[in-house]
């Protein structure tokens, strides 16, 4: 039995804007200005938007957490998709939730989880949109469990320039389907998607934190943990010098509904600190007090969902802790068997002294998703954030393709501002199969950068 439709609220319509209004990736970097943004509220507006756009005019836009510029399309025009906010129907017996792509991770989460409901698999933040999960074909802590977001999607509507509204499924337009999951919404504006969520048993997760203190170390925790456990991820410091350490965190689901569905708002960060005191020695300090902090107080313990795969969530507008230049977040993925290169890179960033307060380490699982460009792959996979410092920042990075590339690894597009044409080659060798899919009115900055040399 399914409850009713839920509609959001009401909507005012407000015109297209005019390149001064100044739309960002979450990394604030780069800064580009758009020629026009559309603003939808409703899903038949889209069709005449892109019937009456250029060829290589158009890109759908969320809520705007993609790291770089896979989700800026400078120079031309934006799709604003984040108004489209209605849960069509949510099925409490099966779990299959309908919704528009602008419905975000936590609107699902808000009426899901109190009726035994989550997320099949959830980023590190829930302030992203259904339709930029299926776009960027997004991971999380149970890659080794669940797969990626693309696994758990059942099907989905696809406006498109030349053939407009195509339902989606892995048995209905198969091969559309296949190239719009981590398609970076470049093969048309989806309107809506209808996931299968997962059963749980509590609104709290049973967790616990081991340290480690080397890449082999890492690997032995994460082999037991994978087994046991349904969400694993590491904390890495990056500024140690002595190899790999950091902190493994995982968790299970605990028994129990206490009724609290979301914390409370936290803390705004209201303005970007100066450049300067983000600086070596502060950023050091802070990975070894925090490595030290959370080894002395490793223990069992239960947490709010919220607390355990949303904690940068809590403080509003974190983006800003990097400066008015903006950060570039740095994600790779390397096989097992070449993880020598991961001590490589620690080495690398903590002779720069470049390093930033997050590094994740996660092992991937082995379940493919359908999607063509989709990141996941077996293998150890990097996240790391870099303040903005010019080109001494991208002079560090391009040494970090040239390991990752020489070990057989990847780049995230979602997490990227600056790869070459040819490190994308290196990641997705087969992404010419995509290109016959991409809308001819669709195109954006990263797009253009990595496929027009």
């Amino acid at each position: 039995m399914s409850v009713p439709t839920i509609v959001a609220h009401s909507r005012t319509r407000i015109p297209s804007l005019d390149s001064k209004d100044e739309y960002l990736s979450w990394g604030r970097y780069p800064r580009v200005l758009h020629n026009a943004v559309h603003r939808i509220y409703w899903p038949e507006e889209v069709q005449p938007i892109l019937e009456k756009s250029a060829p290589a005019e158009c890109l759908p836009y969320g809520l705007g957490r993609s790291y770089g510029d896979s989700c800026l399309n400078e120079g031309r025009g934006l799709i604003d998709c984040s108004r489209l906010t209605r849960i069509l129907s949510f099925d409490r017996v099966t779990g299959r939730i309908w919704c528009e792509a602008g419905v975000s991770l936590a609107d699902i989460l808000r009426i899901a989880v109190p009726v035994g409901w989550f997320l099949p698999v959830t980023p590190g933040t829930k302030f992203v949109t259904v339709g930029g999960a299926i776009a960027n074909d997004v991971h999380g802590k149970n890659h080794h469990r669940s797969g990626s977001f693309g696994l758990h999607v059942a099907r989905f509507l696809l406006c498109r320039s030349d053939r407009r509204v195509q339902e989606c499924r892995p048995d209905q337009n198969p091969d559309l389907f296949r190239a719009t999951i981590g398609g970076l919404g470049l093969t048309g504006v989806l309107l809506s998607a209808e996931i299968e969520l997962k059963p749980i048993t509590g609104d709290r997760i049973d967790c616990e934190s081991i340290p480690f203190e080397s890449i082999a170390d890492f690997q032995s925790i994460s082999t037991e943990s994978d087994c046991k456990f349904e969400y694993t991820v590491g904390w890495v410091d990056c500024f140690s010098g002595k190899g790999l350490r950091g902190i493994l965190f995982r968790g299970n689901h605990a028994k129990g509904f206490h009724g609290v569905a979301e914390s409370k708002p936290g803390p705004k960060m209201s303005f970007s600190p100066p450049q300067f005191l983000l600086n070596r020695w502060l950023l050091r300090s802070f990975n070894s007090a925090y490595y030290h902090w959370q080894s002395l107080r490793a223990s069992r313990t239960s947490a709010p969902f919220d607390a355990f795969f949303y904690p940068l969530d809590s403080i509003r507008q974190w983006n800003l802790v990097y400066g008015k230049s903006g950060f570039l977040q740095y994600q790779c993925v390397i096989p097992e068997t070449a993880c020598d290169a991961l001590e490589e890179i620690l080495k690398v960033i903590a002779k720069e002294g470049l390093g930033a307060f997050l590094a994740v380490l996660k092992r991937f699982g082995s379940l493919r998703s359908p999607g063509m460009l989709s990141f996941p792959r077996p293998g150890l996979t990097l996240t790391l954030d870099f303040p903005m410092r010019g080109e001494r920042t991208l002079r560090l990075l391009a040494r970090l393709d040239q390991i990752v590339n020489h070990a057989g690894g990847a780049l995230y597009p979602a997490k990227d501002a600056r790869m070459s044409p040819q490190m994308f080659e290196a990641s997705f060798p087969k992404w010419r199969d995509f290109r016959p899919f991409v809308d001819p009115v669709m195109s954006s900055s990263f797009w253009r950068r990595v496929t027009e040399s």
